[in-house]
């Protein structure tokens, strides 16, 4: 079973009434499940944390019982929240449709009942999506969750962010939501779900990317990976704004155009340096030599079959030229010593 569905399961399960057990006088110790960690780890729930402690002895009990508490479901009273379904690839997509298509439904959906004839999907919006549109069926089974908006915003957050499959840009939406719904920092988000500051900091790195660019990936966010991303948002910070839109344009539109050409695409060429122009010097009509400058060098290239001979004579009298020349300017020098 993957984290995503272990964490559906779980937070699925609470709020159900399983068989009596003992409770312990003694402090609950700290959870070792993730959504128990979760709640622990977070400043601004703490209060949550006892009553979710509880909750995970409960789900610990259900966990071997799997399925056993989901019931059918009408789909015409799920509705979706925005921003909270997972973008799929055209291929995962086809794999998820297939598998339903053949096979009975083994992960139910999490849902929040509201009292008034609708459900809220927490977890599972493809599977409802799928189910809806493309195999035509009017119910589903799912389980049902009570929890307060913001157990729920967090279950529908990290049951997406810590699937092992999910895109850093799909991370990086969940972060956001987490930020936004939940006045959460980034050091809370590092604390809660376990990953590196240099992994979380590499995902926030979209937020420095255009928001065309973002728009852009959102269709296709398997397509730029997050390492990737903080190296176009470097660039657009550079100022290279447009340049970076159009290479992650021409990224989501090209299954061949790999994110390396992509970041030559939006990369800028530096000048070329000007190419030296020679000197040719001439003896009547017939080339003598060329002269040229380039890096702090001067060239001579000789013509004709006394080149080879040329050169040595010439570089003898170039460089007595040039000792002659700095032992008038040493000379000179001491003269205006003793004036």
């Amino acid at each position: 079973m993957s984290i995503k569905d272990r964490l559906a399961a779980k937070a699925a399960s609470i709020g159900t009434t399983p068989r009596g057990t003992k409770i312990s006088d003694t402090a609950p110790s700290r959870p070792k499940t993730a959504p128990g960690q979760l709640m622990a780890s977070l400043p601004l729930l703490a209060e949550k944390e006892r009553e979710l402690q509880d909750a995970m002895k409960r789900i610990e009990e259900l966990e071997t019982l799997g399925a056993a508490f989901s019931e059918e479901v009408e789909i015409s009273t799920l509705f979706e929240v925005p921003g909270r379904r997972r973008i799929l690839s055209d291929q995962e997509y086809g794999e998820l449709k297939a598998n339903l298509e053949a096979n009975p439904l083994v992960h139910p959906i999490v849902y929040r009942p509201l009292g008034d004839g609708r459900n809220e999907i927490i977890s599972g919006n493809n599977r409802v999506a799928i189910y809806r549109d493309d195999l035509k069926r009017t119910k589903i089974r799912g389980v049902p969750f009570q929890g307060t908006d913001a157990e729920v915003e967090l279950g529908a957050a990290f049951s997406n962010l810590l699937a092992p499959s999910l895109p850093d840009f799909e991370k990086y939406r969940q972060f956001q939501r987490i930020q936004q719904n939940l006045g959460l920092t980034q050091a809370d988000i590092i604390r809660a779900s376990g990953l590196a500051q240099s992994h979380v900091a590499r995902i926030l790195s979209f937020d420095n990317l255009p928001a065309a660019a973002k728009e852009l990936i959102a269709s296709k966010p398997h397509r730029l990976g997050g390492t990737a991303a903080a190296k176009f948002a470097a660039l657009a910070q550079q100022g290279h704004e447009r340049e970076v839109t159009e290479a992650i344009r021409t990224l989501v539109d090209s299954d061949e155009m790999t994110q390396e050409r992509a970041l030559v695409l939006a990369t800028p060429t530096r000048p070329k340096a000007p190419q030296p122009v020679a000197t040719t010097i001439t003896i009547g009509k017939r080339k003598f030599c060329d002269v040229s400058v380039r890096s702090g060098v001067v060239g001579l290239r000789f013509s004709g079959k006394d080149s080879e001979a040329n050169a040595a004579e010439w570089s003898a009298k170039i460089t007595q030229f040039i000792r002659a020349e700095l032992e008038a300017q040493s000379s000179q020098s001491s003269n205006l010593d003793f004036e």
